[in-house]
């Protein structure tokens, strides 16, 4: 069943538990801090449920389900589940990177490999299996938790006994499954979801096995908790002003869980810290997923050449010779980035035993190194482009309502390329895009949403053929001996 924007809000009213500061949020389909985002979600629903848009599901026993969980068995396997990716990550500009279908395709890939799960315990991998099932049959959104607060960096910490340990943790095992507390880190996306899985993206020390464990939880369960960072919307008046700001603010969340129930049938790993980190290695989960982000990425990367276009052609420094060069620069990097992208396609990976399909890890590692280091660059370049025009609009839209200041606005703010009322839209979005405070977020985010610098390049290094490597540098140091 392919759900409804509409379907998909009226689930998000279903009695979860969400905190701005000390503010109880009672539907997030409403609150100003939230609904623009939600109605956002709303649209990629709808969007997906259309049923002219082949290219955003597939069918199977009758059934349709969204693209982003279709099993990859062929190259064009692949290739669709990536065209549905850039759907989703176009009408969003890519500024969402938990989108829907993200988490989804974490564990679609990792379904390639079910038996990885059944080394921890007999019939994990068949939970994993059903639970595949069951986020595909409802069509649900899910995102993840999958790292601990920053105070279990100190190993002394969850070693020290009579203490409540902030990382969360299994505190009883039952018949019918287990309860765990403490928090997790980062979910993003999580006020707008309706599933968190639980796991453990960094490797864990021999002693945490009790940390290891790796689950599924709907948002709304009794004893969970959603802890928000400070709202980006609810500073934003007019959608004009701020018009990223206003739709594409994800949000980020703790997760704070104080006695939840987890049933076995939810659980995929349990006291196994080796295999806890193993599950996103040994599947290609972890490069489905961040092929999706790359795809976001590629996104972003368009929707700021053409942001950056605009600016100049908007200040008539379009014909300039320096900023043609910094243009076809920028166009340069989105031809790089969608071929890297594309690129984990053509040079695809078997799994099971060739059965499926999965993406190039090293080609998603290394274009995710490549979005880490050129995204400040880019967004470095558009600040130069807006010089000071982005601080020379008045501030705010109001004088557009009042009759007086708008002629005045409109006789001195306007250009011969452009409007007044349109050069504020343009250097507003500009300005949002690069200066605002959701800018600064997402200038965060692309630096840290696979790791610290040096993760995101272990990941490279984990999957580069350095026999080849080595052998190459070998064989001419043979012929001289």
């Amino acid at each position: 069943m392919l759900r409804t924007g509409a379907q998909h809000l009226e689930s998000l009213r279903d009695g979860r538990v969400v905190y701005i500061g000390s503010e109880r949020v009672k539907d997030v389909t409403t609150h100003p801090a939230f609904s623009g985002a939600a109605q956002t979600v709303a649209d990629l629903f709808d969007l997906k449920a259309d049923p002219s848009r082949s290219d955003l599901w597939f069918e199977e026993g009758g059934e349709r389900y969204s693209m982003y969980y279709l099993r990859p068995k062929t190259r064009d396997d692949l290739r669709k589940r990536t065209e549905c990716h850039r759907a989703i990550a176009e009408l969003t500009l890519g500024m969402f990177g938990r989108s829907p279908d993200h988490v989804p395709s974490y564990v679609t890939g990792m379904t390639a490999h079910p038996e990885v799960f059944d080394e921890n315990r007999k019939g994990f991998g068949q939970n994993l299996l059903n639970y595949y099932d069951y986020l595909r049959k409802n069509d649900l959104y899910a995102t993840y938790a999958v790292l601990p607060p920053q105070a279990m960096r100190n190993p002394e910490l969850f070693q020290r006994e009579n203490r409540t340990v902030p990382s969360l943790r299994v505190v009883r095992e039952d018949d019918d499954g287990v309860v765990i507390s403490g928090m997790k880190m980062l979910a993003t996306g999580a006020v707008l979801a309706n599933e968190i899985w639980i796991g453990n993206i960094l490797p864990l020390a021999k002693e945490q096995v009790a940390e290891s464990i790796t689950c599924s939880i709907p948002v709304n369960v009794p004893g969970l908790s959603l802890w928000s960072r400070r709202p980006i919307a609810t500073a934003v008046s007019d959608p004009r002003e701020a018009p990223l700001s206003w739709r594409y603010d994800e949000t980020d969340s703790m997760v704070l869980c104080e006695e939840v129930k987890v049933p076995w049938e939810r659980v995929f790993i349990h006291r196994d810290a080796q295999l806890a980190r193993d599950i996103y290695v040994r599947t290609p989960g972890h490069s489905f997923s961040n092929h999706q982000a790359g795809v976001r990425f590629w996104s972003k990367v368009t929707f700021l050449t053409g942001l950056a276009s605009r600016i100049t052609q908007a200040t008539g420094a379009d014909k300039i010779p320096a900023v043609m060069d910094t243009l076809g620069r920028f166009a340069a990097m989105e031809a790089i980035v969608g071929s890297m992208v594309l690129g984990q396609i053509e040079n695809f990976e078997d799994w099971a035993g060739g059965e499926f399909k999965g993406y190039n890890r090293r080609g998603v590692y290394g274009t995710a190194n490549w979005c880490y280091e050129n995204y400040p660059v880019m967004i470095d370049a558009v600040r130069e482009l807006c010089g000071g025009g982005v601080y020379q609009m008045p501030a705010d839209v109001s004088v557009l309502t009042d009759p007086a200041l708008k002629e005045t606005f409109e006789t001195y703010w306007y250009t011969p390329q452009m409007s007044a009322a349109d050069r504020m839209k343009l250097f507003r979005l500009a300005w949002d895009m690069t200066g605002s405070e959701f800018a600064s977020r997402h200038l965060t985010y692309e630096k840290c949403y696979l790791g610290a610098h040096f993760l995101v390049r272990n990941l490279s290094y984990r999957e580069a053929p350095w026999d080849m490597f080595h052998k190459l540098v070998d064989g001419v140091l043979a012929k001289d001996q």
